[in-house]
């Protein structure tokens, strides 16, 4: 159980990323009081729960709908988190690419909602990956509000690496929550890869469709 509880929060660390989220924190909070920086970090935490809250508990629903099979979702799954790993790592920054996009808003508090809240902190993978943990027919209702645990803590952490944004900017610099963002994007294409192995596993003992 504790190993489970260990992959949940890693993968989920990994997808949320909050370290890479401290610099797109800090470019849509420029030049504005502190009490309105803490407002920014509040709104953008809450709006990324609401997104990954809703995706944990209709997430399911809409895979049944649509018949899709377990096995399928997941390799189909971990092709788009290793895709999204290897953005990570090869691609544009975390930070860099989400700053540009950060100068085309206009508010302090609309940013909260773009690029902070989505795709910042609720991005693509982190939804995914909050679907393919809380599968129903894999994981009780207990497990799935344990995972919903874990998002939360993770969120918090994001939350209060926001609040604690100048420090570890003077810390780590832009340059090393790039390279933070890289480390952690060669973790979870190892995650991702781990899930397309075990989907197939399942493929393999359940036999033909």
């Amino acid at each position: 159980m504790a190993t489970g509880l260990f992959e949940q929060f890693v993968t989920l660390f990994v997808v949320v990323d909050p370290i890479g989220t401290v610099p797109v924190f800090v470019a849509v909070t420029a030049g504005v009081e502190p009490s309105l920086r803490r407002r920014v970090a509040f709104r953008a935490f809450l709006i990324a729960l609401g997104v990954l809250a809703f995706f944990l508990v209709a997430g399911q629903f809409l895979i049944e709908g649509l018949g899709i099979s377990l096995p399928a979702f997941q390799i189909a799954g971990g092709l788009i988190l290793f895709l999204f790993a290897l953005t990570m790592i090869f691609g544009e920054s975390k930070p860099d690419r989400e700053l540009a996009e950060a100068d085309r808003s206009a508010e302090a508090m609309n940013k909260a909602v773009f690029p902070l809240a989505v795709p910042s902190i609720a991005s693509p993978g982190a939804m995914l990956a909050v679907v393919l943990l809380t599968e129903n027919n894999v994981f009780s209702v207990a497990e799935q509000a344990v995972t919903a645990g874990v998002l939360v803590v993770v969120l918090l952490i994001a939350l209060l690496a926001m609040l604690a944004a100048g420090p570890i900017l003077r810390l780590v610099q832009e340059s090393g929550a790039a390279i933070v963002s890289r480390v952690m994007g060669m973790i979870l294409a190892a995650v991702a890869v781990d899930n397309i192995i075990a989907a197939v596993f399942v493929l393999i003992a359940e036999g033909p469709v």
